[in-house]
């Protein structure tokens, strides 16, 4: 099994589907199919546009992931950050979800509400199956 990333916002943003990249991080398919997006959707995010996110492993910051793990899912986060502010206006926000493909239509175990630009990424914990709100 994989871990994926989703994201959902309310305004249409480009992915790197297309094309072939080196980046550690992009917004396009992965692991994740028409139908776990659809799933994700339905059952975990309130905005109409829904995309995978973060190449070869989803994003997870929780102390049973390992020092590697969260560390490139600290940077992941960051740069994701970074790409949605660009999009956001303020008073807009995005959600990210992090679960095991084929787990998207499972409850969600927590929420967080966290503003873009203004929390500490080394004071956070996001497991798996946990909804996150940036707000801007």
């Amino acid at each position: 099994m994989s871990l994926a990333s989703y994201i959902g916002c309310n305004v249409e943003i480009p992915n790197n589907d297309e094309e072939y990249t080196e980046d550690f991080f992009y917004i396009g398919s992965c692991f994740a199919g028409e139908y776990e997006l659809l799933n994700i959707k339905k059952h975990q995010f309130t905005t109409p546009y829904v995309y995978e996110v973060s190449s070869h492993w989803g994003i997870k910051i929780s102390e049973y992931t390992t020092p590697e793990i969260c560390s490139e899912s600290k940077k992941k986060l960051m740069e994701l950050c970074n790409i949605m502010d660009s999009y956001l206006e303020k008073g807009d926000f995005f959600e990210l979800y992090s679960c095991w493909v084929g787990e998207e239509a499972e409850k969600r175990e927590g929420e967080i509400i966290l503003q873009i630009n203004n929390f500490d990424i080394n004071q956070i914990e996001i497991p798996e199956k946990t909804l996150v709100r940036f707000e801007k």
